[in-house]
């Protein structure tokens, strides 16, 4: 992963990347700070106690602040799309976004609504998530040989 720097300087609106494994990292949004805690915002799931939902989706997920490091000590900046996409502003539109999605019931889903993605479209605009795309990379070519023997 790659984690030169596990508490570089944040900014309000980058997006904070905790990695959970070899393959998979869990993605929030730096908030900024409330009474000195940083917080960041970021897509859980409260359908149960476990870490993975059944089948990749959770129906009762929700997007939380939570105190920086709560979600790990070893986090990094990946503000992965600023060289194709322009970031929106923190105070007009990234904390406004944020504001009014806490609370509400949001389905998380693996393959099209994961925290990356939700990440991505707070800071961007853009639903985007990187780990799924590499997944795919290796999905699609079996699922086309699959489709094309008529075995899927």
């Amino acid at each position: 992963m790659g984690l030169k720097n596990s508490h570089p300087k944040l900014f309000p609106g980058d997006i904070v990347e905790y990695p959970r494994n070899k393959y998979f990292s869990h993605f929030g949004v730096y908030y900024g700070e409330r009474d000195g805690v940083p917080y960041v915002a970021h897509l859980t799931c409260r359908d149960a106690d476990t870490k993975i939902p059944l089948f990749g989706r959770a129906l009762r997920s929700e997007v939380k602040l939570d105190p920086l490091e709560l979600l790990g000590t070893k986090y990094r900046v990946n503000n992965m799309m600023d060289d194709t996409h322009s970031p929106r502003d923190f105070h007009t539109a990234v904390k406004k976004s944020i504001d009014e999605m806490m609370g509400q019931a949001v389905t998380f889903d693996i393959l099209f609504h994961n925290s990356e993605h939700q990440a991505t479209l707070f800071r961007y605009g853009v639903k985007r998530s990187e780990q799924i795309e590499k997944i795919y990379k290796h999905i699609m070519p079996a699922w086309k040989e699959l489709f094309s023997e008529k075995k899927l």
